[in-house]
């Protein structure tokens, strides 16, 4: 799991840095493409930066699928469980597996969806002409207006990411049902603050925590 973990941190942040990279390398040739400096402003009209926009669009959708599951593998998502963390111990530990078991089930139809929406909307053509065979009767799919990339590799990212997102779920979904952890990610962290445990109804709390904060709460005097 560590090599999948590695790789999908490693691939976020390749897309937000390319992504801050393209959007400063376009606002940088729209100035200098508008500088009325006669040598620089033609030789940033010779380059075309008409793409930029698109492939910013095309990794913040990538982004944003593989970021979902990467916030389910790490408690980022935000939720109130108000009602939730007032219930026993048992009766919580059902509403939580039910709740991720549904947003795997959730995730897992639509990945399966997206594969039939990709492998209909060029992937099929694309695979049959790459292995050699003939391939007239099948759709080939459309392209992006500017970078004019197969619309089916940029579709990948919901098959993909929603399937990466329904992993995940199961993932914790083990987890939680073996030693009643819930990942955790706290928005407030501070370095050096760490021993500041802050718990109240707005901040969910796993089983097994809860039943050792109780029993320690109960010898003391």
């Amino acid at each position: 799991m560590k090599i999948l973990d590695r790789f999908e941190e490693t691939f976020i942040a390749f897309l937000m840095s390319a992504a801050t990279l393209v959007i400063f390398a376009a606002v940088v040739h729209r100035f200098l493409a508008s500088w009325h400096v006669p040598v620089i402003q033609d030789l940033a009209m010779q380059i075309n930066m008409s793409w930029a926009q698109e492939l910013c669009i095309i990794m913040f959708v990538w982004m944003a699928k593989f970021g979902a599951a990467y916030g389910v593998r790490t408690g980022i998502h935000v939720g109130v469980d108000v009602v939730i963390n007032r219930l026993s111990d048992p009766k919580r530990r059902q509403f939580v597996l039910f709740g991720l078991l549904s947003g795997a089930l959730f995730t897992g139809i639509v990945a399966v969806l997206g594969v039939s929406f990709v492998w209909e909307n060029g992937a099929h053509y694309a695979f049959m002409h790459a292995m050699g065979q003939a391939a007239d009767d099948l759709y080939p799919g459309p392209t992006t207006p500017d970078l004019e990339w197969q619309t089916w590799i940029v579709y990948s990212a919901i098959p993909l990411g929603t399937a990466l997102m329904c992993f995940r779920f199961l993932q914790v979904a083990w987890v939680f049902a073996r030693t009643g952890e819930l990942p955790h990610h706290d928005h407030g962290h501070v370095d050096g603050l760490d021993g500041l445990d802050v718990e109240d109804e707005f901040h969910p709390h796993d089983t097994h925590t809860a039943h050792h904060g109780n029993a320690q709460g109960n010898h003391k005097p």
